[in-house]
């Protein structure tokens, strides 16, 4: 078995994984064709993420040209520990303002530890609907995912 092999993850690891992180890392191709890095907070959704951002951004203008991206989620402070996911991604540009207002709440929900299906604070509620118009979502549907998992060498290389 090769090294590659041994460190990929699983379709459950990788639901697993996406379910504890917190920020993913999303590549767009700017308008001088040079990659545009952002972090971004998101959600897991189906096979891949969401999140939201603000319409004006120049991520969103890069996805409006060109609707794909790559995402990175990783984490480790040795090599040993490395562990990460790489998402190939056709990206759904979503701007009816309910469902942006549904994504947000998700999101923010998520970061404060509430649990889905928990009820959404009214505070919540009313600030999600004042950013929910300058926002759009973004979902990340896979076309290649890549994963490594170093944690499963145990610690030789």
């Amino acid at each position: 078995m090769s090294r590659r092999d041994q460190i990929r993850m699983t379709p459950e690891e990788i639901r697993a994984y996406l379910d504890e992180q917190k920020v993913i890392n999303v590549a767009t191709v700017g308008p001088r064709n040079r990659p545009h890095l952002a972090p971004l907070w998101y959600f897991p959704h189906e096979d891949g993420v969401a999140t939201w951002t603000y319409g004006s951004s120049q991520k969103a203008k890069n996805l409006r040209r060109l609707p794909e991206a790559t995402v990175l989620i990783e984490s480790g402070d040795s090599y040993e520990k490395l562990r990460g996911i790489s998402l190939e991604a056709d990206v759904q540009i979503i701007e009816d303002t309910d469902e942006v207002t549904r994504m947000g709440i998700t999101l923010m929900q998520r970061y404060a530890g509430a649990k889905p299906g928990d009820p959404v604070p009214p505070e919540l509620s009313e600030f999600i609907g004042r950013q929910a118009p300058k926002r759009i979502g973004l979902i990340f549907h896979p076309s290649k995912i890549v994963s490594w998992d170093h944690t499963k060498l145990g610690g030789t290389y």
